[in-house]
């Protein structure tokens, strides 16, 4: 694996910019298991970088990177503007709300507006399904899915299993429960294609309300029970409750919901005794997850924001074919 700098001088010469035989990140239900591994693996050198007192390499000098968000966003937006900076790329930031969007500008239109400006690069989160793709479509620059509807997430998916391989030390072979609102959730979707490529038994747990048509097809084991899902796990990744579901009368309560797929300690004593908690955020404190569990030594959340930024760091080198770290 590469672990320094030099290390990733060594990469760059031996073509890993070209590992990703792709423009384009969409979604890791494409990607093949090599390209996540060559993603993972670069995203350790990142690291590397991100623990210095300095956080600046030339890597992407003179690039320049815009996010285009659609809807809100703290840290998948934030991360991936760090990401750009630490590696001396141009960021900049456009939210549909302050854009020529509000004028009745087409996506088409802000698109080819970006590229003719001279992005490099385009971060974008829609909440359409499918908008990144035809972004992809209409122009010639790499664009990273940062998003897009009920359909996949996929730098959250790689930051996801690049915590479990820190902390586990492996991803094959591993139990991961995912619980929660697996029908609109975009996280799931992406984490579930991801760690079954890497040889990972992904089990999934839900109200039967949240949990989408046909769902044995993505290849996960369907629970109904949180106490018969949780049981033997090495981990846990625990889904936000979407508040707005509520209004739309898909589980009853917040109470009764926590009452019944809520994770605790008490719950967790069923799971591996090394299990591993994780929840990609903003969490909902005493409802999907109690504070106990948020805050304790299983838990690496915190870890999770950390690797994001490592993992974008990797996705941009990879898709713009950076520069080797060497200053």
């Amino acid at each position: 694996m590469v672990t320094t700098e030099r290390g990733l001088e060594r990469e760059t010469q031996n073509g890993a910019a070209g590992m990703l035989r792709r423009k384009d990140v969409l979604g890791l239900q494409d990607m093949e298991r090599s390209e996540i591994e060559a993603v993972l693996r670069n995203a350790l050198a990142f690291k590397d970088v991100m623990a210095r007192p300095i956080k600046k390499v030339p890597t992407l000098r003179g690039k320049s990177i815009v996010t285009l968000f659609y809807e809100n966003s703290t840290r998948t937006r934030t991360s991936f503007e760090l990401a750009a900076k630490v590696m001396s790329a141009d960021a900049i930031n456009i939210s549909a709300a302050s854009s020529s969007v509000s004028k009745g500008e087409s996506l088409k239109d802000t698109a080819l507006t970006l590229e003719a400006m001279g992005m490099d690069l385009i971060v974008i989160r829609h909440p359409l399904s499918g908008a990144p793709a035809y972004v992809a479509q209409t122009v010639g620059v790499p664009v990273i899915n940062a998003g897009d509807g009920m359909h996949e997430h996929p730098t959250q998916g790689l930051l996801d299993m690049f915590t479990l391989r820190e902390a586990k030390g492996r991803l094959e072979g591993l139990k991961v429960l995912i619980v929660g609102d697996i029908a609109h959730s975009r996280v799931a979707r992406s984490n579930v294609w991801g760690l079954l490529k890497m040889g990972a038994e992904v089990r999934l747990c839900g109200p039967s309300t949240l949990m989408p048509t046909g769902v044995a097809e993505l290849g996960a084991q369907v629970y109904e029970r949180l106490e018969d899902a949780i049981e033997g796990v090495d981990v846990v990744n625990v889904l936000r409750v979407q508040l707005e579901r509520q209004e739309r009368g898909l589980f009853p309560t917040l109470r009764e919901y926590s009452e019944r797929f809520g994770v605790n300690p008490q719950r967790l004593q069923l799971a591996a005794p090394s299990v591993t908690v994780m929840h990609p955020g903003p969490m909902n404190r005493g409802v999907e997850i109690s504070p106990e569990v948020a805050d304790a030594g299983y838990s690496v959340i915190t870890a999770q924001v950390t690797n994001g930024v490592a993992v974008r760091m990797a996705l941009l080198y990879l898709l713009l074919g950076g520069q080797a770290a060497t200053g």
